[in-house]
């Protein structure tokens, strides 16, 4: 049976505002009509929770398989506070569907395990399509938004802890500094840089 994640207990309004942080969204481009839905959801979560849009970076990347790769290079910048990888996986009719979904699973897990920052689940593996658009904003909820708010919760978590993996939250207005990059990436020859 499938339902809603438990919802995020609010803290008091005293230390609510504007989130100092970068998130990066990562989706997967097959079925790309319910991942742009699960994109939409995973930006509404982050403009409610304060970011600016200039605060978070999308990138595409062929499919759900990819999805752990792009978030490992991009944790290992040191630029984000959590890393958000939506995609959809549609079994058919051979076991592609679980190679696929197991090993992105298992690969987004080890993203942020092996390097602190937050990389949160927003794949939907459905049996049909009617299952997935239902989790791509229908009756079932918005698997992208919900993966945004575990992002989110994730790296007040880590903020809140002082673990060394706050590389990509900022203190605004306070003269905080940017910690160097990490995984030997620096400005020169981070992916997407001239």
């Amino acid at each position: 049976m499938a339902g809603r994640p438990p919802r995020r207990q609010r803290r008091d309004r005293a230390g609510r505002g504007r989130l100092a942080a970068r998130f990066a969204i990562v989706a997967a481009r097959f079925n790309e009509p319910i991942t742009k839905r699960l994109l939409s959801g995973a930006q509404r979560a982050l403009s409610a929770a304060g970011l600016a849009d200039a605060d978070v970076d999308i990138q595409w990347v062929p499919g759900s398989f990819e999805l752990p790769q792009a978030a490992a290079l991009l944790a290992r910048t040191g630029r984000y506070a959590g890393i958000i990888c939506v995609g959809c996986v549609i079994k058919g009719e051979t076991p592609h569907f679980d190679f696929v979904a197991g090993q992105a699973a298992a690969g987004i897990q080890r993203v942020a395990l092996e390097t602190g920052v937050p990389a949160t689940f927003g794949l939907i593996t459905a049996l049909t399509e009617e299952q997935a658009w239902a989790r791509a904003g229908g009756e079932v909820g918005n698997r992208g938004q919900e993966a945004a708010e575990a992002a989110i919760e994730m790296a007040a978590f880590v903020q809140q802890h002082g673990l060394d993996s706050t590389a990509g939250l900022r203190q605004r207005g306070h003269g905080g500094s940017r910690p160097a990059p990490r995984g030997g990436v620096t400005p020169r020859n981070r992916p997407g840089s001239k």
